[in-house]
């Protein structure tokens, strides 16, 4: 007999939906340093390239230390076998050659954050312009809710990041939230998973770009706050942030003959 959902109220079919996530949507099997090689790649493939800018780290198995990628590689050369191993000091544990200095910050972040497994910053080019103009990234479409009110803002330029000040100022403005727009610098995401962290990077320079293409046409209007939130909880669920991944993973390894698994 059909028709028994006709009569449930959203709360109801999103709980539902929710159960039905748990039992059918399953990620694919990397380890740690395979997903964030897989992160770096995917993140080139959708407009995050800078040349060199930008660090990408998950928190290693020891505390205090990370895995990063090589200073004087782009996101397109990374994989995982030129990884590096670094502790809070930037000092070089496993692997060849230095990690970027600007990690400092990712450093502070970690030791003030015990929930956060992996940050990305990048220069993506859409969120870079809206930096210059010195205003807060706006939510205002269902696709970019899952930034819903957990987005920051940095007003501020501290300069090149690679003093302790900066790593402080930063991870104070972050708080407690996912995300932070930098002023006349980028973007910086903060999640309890690599996966996570890939997709609302993402997320990130697409409401970036959306939000310059509106401003072009006119005043942005908000959406409803509740709905905001709902619609934040909706699509921030670990088993959707694990099948997100898998397909980016496998649009990027069509691209790169799985050579960033090695």
């Amino acid at each position: 007999m059909t028709g028994k959902t006709f009569d449930l109220d959203k709360k109801e079919l999103i709980n539902q939906s929710f159960n039905q996530m748990d039992t059918h949507l399953q990620g694919a099997q990397y380890n740690q340093a395979q997903k964030l090689a897989l992160t770096c790649r995917i993140l080139f493939d959708n407009g995050h390239d800078s040349g060199l800018a930008g660090q990408i780290t998950a928190r290693g198995e020891k505390t205090g230390t990370y895995l990063t990628q090589r200073l004087g590689l782009g996101f397109d050369e990374i994989c995982v076998s030129n990884l590096l191993l670094v502790n809070e000091d930037l000092e070089v544990l496993q692997g060849d050659g230095m990690a970027n200095p600007a990690n400092r910050f990712h450093s502070w972040l970690y030791r003030a954050r015990a929930d956060v497994q992996c940050i990305i910053h990048t220069h993506a080019l859409h969120t870079a312009a809206l930096s210059m103009l010195e205003i807060p990234l706006e939510i205002s479409h269902m696709d970019n809710c899952v930034l819903y009110d957990d987005v920051a803002f940095l007003p501020k330029w501290p300069g090149v990041p690679v003093g302790n000040e900066e790593g402080e100022l930063i991870a104070q403005a972050i708080g407690t939230k996912r995300a932070i727009l930098l002023a006349h610098h980028g973007l910086l995401v903060a999640c309890p998973s690599i996966e996570e962290a890939c997709l609302l990077a993402i997320a990130f320079e697409r409401a970036a770009k959306m939000q310059l293409l509106a401003l072009a046409a006119g005043e942005i209007k908000p959406i409803n706050s509740g709905l905001g939130r709902e619609a934040h909880d909706w699509i921030l669920r670990s088993q959707r942030s694990a099948v997100g991944f898998a397909y980016y993973a496998r649009r990027s390894l069509k691209n790169n003959n799985f050579d960033c698994l090695k």
